[in-house]
């Protein structure tokens, strides 16, 4: 059993709802498998599933628990600080291939 640590404040959408509902109403929580590590309290990327850096969001409450199931999970609430504009968006998408989610090819 470990944590895994989410580098430099990555938050990545797994499905496009969480991401819409987090736009709309300027709050949400996702729910991931396994233990990981937010950063509670401060402000991250939040990218969409095909890895496009959508806004800035706040870490409110991150808690790893075992659910009745067995399995490990962490859910994350946040708030919507503000979206990106497009040119923040391109550069950090880039910036994200590069240092997290590999090539595009």
């Amino acid at each position: 059993m470990g944590f895994e640590t989410e580098f430099n404040s990555v938050c990545k959408f797994k499905s496009e709802q969480e991401l819409y509902e987090l736009l709309e109403y300027g709050r949400n929580k996702m729910v991931k498998s396994g233990f990981r590590v937010y950063p509670t309290g401060q402000k991250v990327i939040a990218y969409a599933p095909d890895n496009t850096a959508v806004c800035i969001v706040k870490i409110l409450v991150s808690l790893s628990e075992i659910n009745f199931q067995g399995e490990e999970i962490t859910q994350v609430e946040m708030e919507l600080v503000r979206k990106l504009t497009e040119e923040e968006s391109r550069i950090q998408t880039a910036l994200a291939y590069e240092m997290f989610f590999g090539d595009r090819t």
